[in-house]
């Protein structure tokens, strides 16, 4: 009778265990990762502060979703670090894919991800490839605001200097085409001079000094990136120039927003660009995987930042 008492008490205690066990699974979570949607994420590596920012962003807002995603953000140097990337992602089971390619040559590996059945949300650059969705801000838009805004400040005629990226693709193509455009409608007498440059203060610096050397009368400077821009104030500095009444940028850099009521002589301007909107191609590839209905391009309009309402756009948190 005893011994039979004893074995009811050991299957009582080894049911409450195994009760115990039961919930403390489902309290951890630790099982559910295969319910989680698996999105892999390609970005290049910092070149660029802005660059940085856009991987800082994407992955706050994967860990934002860590309850419904499993993640994966790889940087790369080129296209061919990249594609191999690309590669290891889909071999991982990444069944979505945000890709920042910033270089010629991923549309054959992005249209293979994509025929496999893999949804690639593209950032910002545009990708030659059938099925793939994108997220960028308006580039165009911003060359259309940089050429109302020196108008506005300069009028309808003078020296103006484009310095242009083609080393960025499309970004620069667009932004460069809503500026020439917009000046040939509102003021065809404007005289514009174009100059390549990269999207770095350092590049800014050296190639705008040289540009000051062959131009005696500039006006007005239609820069594409804050960082440039700070490079060519810089520029502007040390030659000693008061003639530049005008220098443009874009991106949306808290360093540059910070110099606009400093220099009270040029009225420095950003058309937003920001990093931060890598966050809505995140969400819009989860969308997809769940099945919901998304456009094809998703636009974020421009802002333009200049001396007179910077302050609305100061963020002490951001790492851009």
């Amino acid at each position: 009778m005893k011994k039979a008492f004893y074995s009811f008490l050991l299957l009582i205690l080894v049911f409450a265990l195994s009760a115990c066990g039961a919930d403390t699974g489902d309290d951890s979570g630790s099982g559910d990762d295969a319910d989680k949607y698996k999105i892999g994420i390609l970005a290049p590596a910092v070149t660029h502060g802005w660059v940085a920012a856009v991987a800082y962003h994407a992955e706050a807002r994967a860990k934002e979703l860590g309850d419904e995603i499993e993640y994966q953000i790889q940087t790369s140097s080129n296209a061919e670090e990249m594609t191999s990337q690309l590669d290891d992602l889909m071999t991982w089971g990444a069944e979505a894919i945000v890709a920042f390619p910033q270089w010629e040559g991923m549309e054959v590996p992005i249209q293979r991800a994509l025929d496999e059945g893999i949804e690639v949300v593209n950032f910002d650059i545009v990708i030659d490839a059938e099925g793939v969705y994108r997220v960028a801000g308006d580039n165009e838009d911003m060359g259309v605001q940089g050429a109302h805004y020196i108008v506005d400040k300069i009028g309808t005629d003078g020296n103006v200097v484009i310095l242009e990226v083609p080393t960025s693709g499309s970004v620069s193509e667009l932004r460069k085409k809503g500026f020439v455009e917009t000046i040939e409608e509102i003021a065809p007498d404007m005289n514009l001079l174009t100059y390549a440059t990269q999207f770095t203060r350092e590049d800014g610096l050296k190639d705008f000094a040289d540009i000051l050397t062959s131009n005696k009368q500039i006006d007005a400077v239609y820069s594409m990136d804050d960082e440039t821009s700070i490079g060519v104030l810089q520029a502007i500095r040390e030659a000693g120039r008061t003639d530049i009444k005008v220098v443009t940028g874009g991106g949306g850099m808290q360093e540059y927003f910070k110099m606009m009521p400093e220099n009270e002589d040029i009225w420095i301007q950003s058309a937003t660009y920001s990093p931060a909107m890598v966050k809505d191609a995140v969400n819009v590839a989860l969308k997809l995987l769940k099945g919901e209905s998304v456009e094809e391009n998703t636009i974020i309009p421009t802002s333009v930042v200049d001396r007179e309402n910077y302050e609305e756009f100061l963020d002490d948190g951001s790492p851009y």
